[in-house]
């Protein structure tokens, strides 16, 4: 799979060693915006990138424009499923990849009763305000 949007946020790296195997391991997350061809507002996605070479070579920073393909896969842990979506190529994306995002049609609201000295409540009367 591949999408084109812009990272608005890098997360903290992890890392450790394998207790399998004793190797060391990394991996980074990263918070891509887009724009979904079918709705009008942003949307976001956090992806993975797995490896501290690959996390090198990418070099992915805040405000960068790319193309990421990915893999989704799931894992179950104690009962509950986890999406996981791993990156394995990223690119610069060429300049006006990403569609910019539609504001939403403002409508004037002309059917809403303008307030009357009658609705608002007396100085004595106690204004209910929770919302149940």
């Amino acid at each position: 799979m591949e999408i084109t949007g812009k990272i608005i946020q890098v997360l903290e790296k992890r890392s450790g060693t394998s207790s399998r195997s004793g190797n060391a391991w990394a991996s980074q997350d990263y918070v891509l915006e887009f724009v979904d061809g079918n709705s009008q507002f942003p949307r976001h996605m956090v992806f993975n990138v797995f490896g501290e070479d690959r996390i090198s070579q990418m070099n992915i920073q805040v405000g960068q424009t790319l193309t990421v393909s990915f893999d989704v896969d799931a894992h179950e842990y104690q009962g509950r499923w986890f999406n996981n979506i791993r990156a394995w190529r990223v690119v610069a994306a060429p300049e006006g990849a990403v569609p910019p995002v539609a504001a939403a049609p403002v409508t004037p609201a002309t059917d809403i009763p303008a307030p009357t000295a009658e609705a608002a409540p007396a100085a004595d009367d106690k204004v209910d305000d929770l919302p149940f």
